[in-house]
């Protein structure tokens, strides 16, 4: 967003749509005339209840031909992209006109869900989420008359595998840690429950320490994720020469559910648990990594550790984008909505120095970032 631009602020009490901020209420504008005149009409007086019925009949139609316009931009979606959505929005409330938007972190799942019910005014106009929209998302969307959609990517994030400072860091290989997570597993050319109770079960190099998983429940793009990048990849290499390899199916996906594996909704319960349970092993974003190192330590994945650079560059194996998607049919209707999306992809925010990589998003590589920003100069047009 071109013009002027305050000084980095990384939180306000006073700015309910941040974290730790209070209730946001939501204004909602009466509509216009294209001329940007109040919409009267005047109601003709009794005798003819069909005049008047009339009469209203082509207001309504007037208003609908003059459109509604909203102020207030309103984002759902991922938890994980939250906190980099909350900056900007105050960037951008701060730095222009316009009022800052209305902001909520469900999962990836469900801000799809809110964003594709349809393309009425008072529908989302941005769902944030950490994994690209499902066919059968778009195809959702489409049924709900949502089919002009924008998908613009803001960044990268990775999933790391913590502990607590207080213990030593655990350095694993994707199969290890698929073979600790998953609810079955090959023994003896056959699938079957999961035998692992220590982690060095899976591997004698491994500590004798029993195996105590935290990850995010089902819903969340970090657990599709998870999914993607861990558990269906590793199973099906596990598999590839066992005569079990075409019924693996869902099993590839199944976490297990014997005590070893807990889910948590809410990701940040995860570092509560690992303060208090110095055996446990965290699922969790690199942002949080980077927001709390204090606290939580990382082990490598396959020989590579979590850095702005191996996840940027897809070195690390369970990097991931992140994105941003916006319904084009609101761009005239949402007042500022391009102006937001400018804001997120200008330099000063998703660039190397910009002050999205201080909340912990990892930057786009320089000609991402350049595409990214052609894809929302066309919004603006």
């Amino acid at each position: 967003m071109a013009g002027r631009r305050r000084a980095r602020t990384r939180s306000d009490p006073e700015n309910p749509w941040l974290p730790g901020g209070g209730a946001l209420k939501i204004s909602i504008p009466m509509s216009v005339t294209p001329n940007g005149e109040p919409q009267t009409a005047v109601i003709p007086s009794p005798p003819g209840v069909v005049a008047l019925l009339g009469v209203l009949m082509s207001l309504v139609s007037a208003l609908a031909l003059a459109g509604e316009t909203r102020e207030r931009i309103i984002i759902v979606g991922s938890s994980t992209v939250y906190p980099f959505s909350a900056a900007v929005a105050e960037h951008f409330a701060r730095s222009g006109p316009f009022p800052a938007p209305t902001l909520s972190a469900t999962s990836t799942g469900e801000g799809f869900r809110l964003f594709c019910a349809g393309a009425a005014a008072e529908t989302p106009d941005i769902s944030n989420a950490s994994r690209p929209i499902s066919e059968a998302e778009r195809a959702h969307c489409a049924q709900n008359g949502v089919k002009r959609i924008a998908a613009i990517r803001i960044g990268y994030d990775s999933l790391v595998v913590v502990n607590s400072v207080a213990a030593a860091s655990l350095n694993l290989t994707l199969s290890q840690l698929w073979r600790a997570a998953a609810s079955k597993v090959p023994i003896a050319g056959r699938l079957a429950a999961n035998p692992y109770r220590l982690w060095s079960d899976i591997d004698p190099g491994l500590p004798h320490e029993p195996i105590y998983l935290i990850g995010p429940a089902p819903g969340h793009g970090t657990r599709d994720a998870f999914v993607e990048l861990v558990m269906e990849p590793s199973c099906r290499a596990a598999l590839a020469d066992l005569p079990v390899a075409s019924a693996a199916g869902e099993s590839c996906a199944t976490v297990r559910k014997d005590g070893h594996w807990s889910d948590v909704d809410n990701m940040e319960l995860v570092l509560g648990k690992l303060a208090s349970n110095h055996a446990a092993i965290g699922i969790l974003t690199y942002s949080y990594l980077d927001q709390f190192s204090h606290r939580i330590h990382a082990g490598t994945i396959d020989g590579v550790a979590a850095s702005s650079v191996s996840i940027s560059s897809g070195a690390y194996p369970m990097s991931r984008p992140l994105f941003m998607y916006v319904k084009q049919d609101h761009l005239k209707s949402t007042t500022g909505l391009a102006d937001f999306a400018a804001e997120f992809l200008s330099f000063c925010a998703a660039g190397a120095h910009g002050y999205l990589a201080d909340q912990g998003l990892v930057p786009l590589p320089r000609a991402e970032l350049l595409a990214a920003r052609a894809a929302v100069a066309r919004l603006q047009r």
